[in-house]
């Protein structure tokens, strides 16, 4: 009994010290909090690593971005690990081949993330400015206030990098519409940018609306609801294409599919493919194949979305 006592006195004494130190960390606070709410006395400073928290969480977010901009370099490990697995450079070569391709594919595919967000905003721009109109604005501080004051819809898609809410032209859009420029020109400057076409609808309703007379409100209302319209048009044939585009994933990886039944049955593919004449061949046509298909599929779904 006396043994089985000394086997469990650390854990006890440890739990109590635990206890302890909670305890008395929930005492401290509860302490400093009723001191702050019932005595006029100023707040005791918090703990040494409440002050750096901020900072530990502002690092994590930082490395965290840095990550998502870098992905293509996932590439390297990947390629390490064949070339480790199959004894030779080749997979080290592809690896290095291919970190431009998977940068451009994630260039691409953000920059068409950003033009959606940025249709997105466009609709969400007008209607904020028909709902200034509404209240009994003029039309240059209706659109000052959509542009600053907005809801978060219109700038979530805001970057420093895009030079601002409507792009690198947004400067030009709020100085017209704060010194009476011209309007219209500063948003067709602006619709260049990538999603940011549905500006050019808008700056014919505002030329409308100052060279006939006709009500800009109603222009714009009908404008939103047209973008609007288009974006869920475009949402509908992204879903009826996503079995389209789960076939053309289940294709790629396929042959991925083949090389680790291959090994799991103990052909040991990869020596075949990279020390042989025969698997050389094998690969380079394979590769080849892939890449064409890949291709070839891709762009039919892409011509289906652009129908």
């Amino acid at each position: 009994m006396t043994g089985v006592t000394s086997a469990y006195a650390p854990q006890a004494v440890a739990l109590c010290a635990g206890s302890a130190v909670w305890l008395t960390m929930v005492r401290d606070t509860g302490v400093r909090r009723a001191r702050v709410l019932f005595v006029d006395t100023p707040a005791e400073p918090g703990r040494p690593w409440s002050r750096w928290r901020p900072h530990l969480l502002k690092a994590l977010a930082g490395v965290r971005q840095s990550s998502r901009r870098r992905r293509e370099w996932w590439c390297v490990p990947v390629a390490v690990l064949l070339a480790v697995l199959g004894g030779s450079v080749l997979p080290l070569v592809a690896g290095a081949v291919a970190i431009p391709l998977v940068r451009r594919w994630l260039w691409r595919r953000a920059g068409a993330r950003e033009a959606e967000r940025a249709a997105t905003a466009v609709a969400a721009l007008c209607g904020a400015v028909v709902g200034e109109l509404r209240a009994g604005r003029e039309p240059g501080q209706a659109l000052l206030v959509a542009l600053r004051e907005g809801p978060a819809e219109v700038g979530s898609w805001a970057t420093p990098a895009s030079g601002g809410r409507l792009g690198e032209a947004e400067t030009a859009v709020l100085a017209a519409a704060r010194f009476g420029g011209d309007v219209p020109a500063a948003l067709r400057q602006a619709a260049q940018g990538p999603g940011l076409g549905g500006l050019s609808g808008m700056a014919a309703c505002w030329r409308v609306a100052v060279d006939g007379g006709a009500g800009l409100a109603n222009g714009l209302e009908r404008l939103e609801t047209a973008l609007r319209e288009d974006r869920r048009r475009q949402e509908e044939l992204r879903a009826q294409l996503a079995g389209a585009w789960s076939t053309v994933v289940v294709l790629a990886l396929l042959p991925l599919a083949g090389l680790g039944l291959g090994a799991a049955l103990g052909a040991e593919p990869l020596r075949v493919l990279l020390h042989t004449p025969g698997g050389l061949a094998c690969l380079a046509v394979g590769v080849f194949l892939e890449a064409a298909g890949l291709y070839w599929a891709c762009r039919i779904v892409r011509g289906g979305e652009a129908a």
